[in-house]
């Protein structure tokens, strides 16, 4: 369990990706901060827009792998990221389009996939 603002709470990648009907506002950076923090430091804000980070491998095979298993993570979710995929080289990006922003769902998505 982690703990955010003396409230316990259950890790990010042991929750699930609740969908987003679009009548919610995009998170701010107060809100934005205690969730980006539990995720692997190489995780990026981006414009407080969107999340994004590049995973690196040794060849373009084990990359495709990757994105190949990542994306079953976000067909499992029904929440999908955004993958740039290149020789060794993976960047994902996330945040929620219906609300051209982030929320809470981001997060989860963004650590399911670290623990690929």
């Amino acid at each position: 369990m982690t703990h955010t603002f003396g409230v316990e709470s259950m890790s990010l990648e042991k929750k699930k990706c609740l969908p987003c009907n679009g009548e919610v506002p995009a998170m701010n950076l107060r809100q934005i901060r205690p969730l980006l923090v539990q995720l692997n430091e190489h995780w990026k804000l981006i414009e407080e827009h969107h999340i994004e980070r590049e995973f690196l491998f040794e060849d373009f095979a084990t990359a495709l792998e990757f994105v190949n298993s990542a994306g079953e993570i976000c067909e499992q979710e029904n929440h999908h990221a955004d993958f740039q995929l290149s020789w060794g080289k993976v960047k994902v990006s996330i945040w929620t389009h219906k609300i051209d922003g982030l929320a809470e769902a981001d997060f989860i998505l963004a650590a399911k996939i670290d623990n690929i």
